[in-house]
């Protein structure tokens, strides 16, 4: 005897297996499910794959997803703690890592996380091998450079998500002293994602008028208006806003969308964020965007550190 299912649905024409637009989340935290939720919003993908070593965590949330799911138009939404559920995924977005502990060195979380990447990157390439990775674990810059030289993949098939998000905080600041909506506000962050970042005052403007022609020491120390301390405001953490700018960044790695965005690359075997803009996966950066040498100085000083770090897998 027929089944329901059976009585009421006839096929007409072949199932297609494959998924088109598959994106992978790997790490259900706050931020990878930020990311989860904008992807659902926005018909990013037509499917959805999250992975997590805590099961029940990931249950719960791929419940609340699916369950929501009248609303999106994503057809399929899965997960699970093996990585066949993100086998032929187009994308993989991965946000897990061990969080900071108080009196814990940067350099040792740098190691915990390589250690963690180490143990995740081979078999999300075992099941996507024509994935492209966006990288979002902290220290971001290294763990790029880090899951690069692991994955096997080209370069120009693991990006970081760089200093993004610190772009977009600093063009709302500005917009926030000035009064003015940060979309009318532009200017980039590059350099190492976090406090060794580097603001380009020399290239902030307000709907074309570059602010250093109204004022030559715009962010400098004499600087009466301390426009410097937008930058220390940028520096710091946040889920949402995280997760936001991920999803932003998804388009472009799908190829549906071209425009400038700050993310990170690897160049010359060195990790470099700068401001780019990506079309067919090709990456192409200004170098008149760092002319002053004085920025080009702060960019590289955090150099140095290169030396400190665990070596990078082969």
């Amino acid at each position: 005897m027929s089944t329901v299912k059976e009585q009421l649905i006839e096929n007409l024409i072949e199932e297609d297996k494959v998924s088109q637009s598959k994106i992978t989340i790997v790490g259900t935290g706050a931020v990878g499910m930020a990311c989860a939720i904008c992807i659902l919003l926005k018909d990013l993908a037509d499917e959805l794959a999250l992975v997590d070593v805590a099961v029940d965590k990931l249950k719960g949330e791929t419940m609340d997803l699916q369950h929501g799911s009248l609303f999106f138009n994503t057809s399929k939404i899965i997960s699970g703690k093996d990585y066949s559920v993100s086998a032929n995924s187009k994308l993989v977005i991965v946000t897990a890592g061990a969080r900071q502990q108080e009196g814990e060195s940067r350099l040792d979380l740098v190691q915990r996380n390589v250690n963690i990447m180490k143990s995740i990157i081979p078999a999300i390439v075992q099941n996507s091998p024509d994935c492209k990775m966006l990288i979002v674990s902290n220290p971001v810059d290294i763990l790029t450079y880090v899951v690069w030289k692991i994955s096997g993949l080209p370069a120009t098939r693991v990006i970081g998500s760089g200093c993004n998000l610190d772009s977009a905080r600093f063009r709302y600041l500005i917009g926030e002293k000035l009064g003015v909506h940060p979309t009318s506000c532009h200017g980039w962050i590059i350099g190492e994602h976090g406090d060794s970042s580097v603001p380009l005052w020399s290239g902030v403007n307000v709907a074309g008028v570059a602010l250093k022609t109204l004022d030559p020491k715009l962010g400098t120390d004499s600087d009466k208006d301390q426009w410097k301390n937008i930058h220390k405001q940028v520096v710091g953490s946040a889920c949402l806003p995280t997760g936001a700018q991920e999803f932003s960044i998804c388009p472009f790695l799908l190829q549906t969308n071209s425009r400038s965005i700050g993310i990170g690359f690897v160049a010359l075997q060195f990790f470099l964020k700068m401001a780019t803009v990506k079309r067919e996966f090709k990456i192409f950066a200004s170098e008149e965007a760092i002319h002053p040498s004085k920025e080009v100085d702060q960019l590289l000083w955090p150099v140095h550190l290169i030396k400190r770090l665990p070596t990078a897998p082969d």
